[in-house]
């Protein structure tokens, strides 16, 4: 099983642009705090991040203590070809892949990351069950785009490759059915630094208050008229 013609024409030279990389080192400096906040253990026997883009989130997990040892799958040319020139010291193997099949051995890694990646899987059940064979523990990380806008934001985020689109529960489900026990999950509002980047300093700030405030205050209601980030953690489910 391979990833479309459509989605790989896509992806092909996505890294090659400059305002995409930047986006891509703020989002990765998000991912991080995130990581921070959920993550029970703070250092792993090995790490891979499947659909690591061109390696801006690599670039982040090489300066700290979370893992000796990093990996990193990329279905672009663009992405794989940035990650190498990075020549990043704790990244032990690049690959290209076909976005489904991972080629290591059963339990090979003890965190995989998928971030921002399954929104654009068209197998999702498929990919999430290679992650789980490969992986002792995921973390997954999604936005929640099914809210009251969903025709808005479908019609956004198709420009972007987003072909699922999920809410907290929807996003769970998949999980679940798909073998995994989520063991913790959170719901995150976009940086300060992100919406920023992404609307300027007045607008992009009151965004961030509006967006923030709201999920504290009423995180089921905010979630049906806001998109927000959802991440989850989680395991093989033993069987018996």
């Amino acid at each position: 099983m391979e990833i479309s013609d459509a989605l790989k024409e896509l992806y092909g030279d996505y890294y090659l642009d400059e305002r995409v990389l930047i986006k891509r080192r703020i989002a990765a400096r998000q991912t991080l705090d995130h990581l921070n906040s959920i993550l029970p253990c703070k250092n792993y026997r090995s790490i891979i991040d499947i659909g690591a883009g061109d390696g801006s989130l690599l670039e982040e997990l090489n300066e700290i203590n979370v893992s000796g040892e990093l990996h990193a799958v990329e279905i672009s040319e663009s992405g794989w070809a940035s990650i190498q020139e990075k020549k990043l010291d704790k990244v032990h193997s690049v690959n290209q892949f076909d976005g489904y099949n991972i080629s290591s051995k059963d339990n090979a890694y003890g965190l995989g990351l998928a971030i921002h990646v399954l929104e654009h899987v068209e197998h999702e059940r498929v990919f999430i069950r290679e992650m789980a064979r490969t992986c002792e523990y995921i973390y997954i990380e999604v936005p929640l785009e099914l809210t009251l806008s969903i025709k808005k934001n479908i019609d956004v985020g198709s420009q972007f490759g987003h072909v699922n689109f999920y809410n907290a529960s929807t996003f769970q489900n998949l999980l679940e059915s798909s073998g995994l026990e989520v063991l913790a999950f959170k719901q995150f509002s976009p940086s300060l630094e992100y919406e920023t980047f992404l609307d300027g300093v007045i607008k992009g700030t009151v965004k961030y208050i509006i967006r923030k405030w709201a999920l504290k205050i009423s995180p089921k209601a905010a979630s049906l008229l806001i998109t927000y980030m959802g991440g989850a953690y989680c395991r093989r489910r033993c069987r018996g």
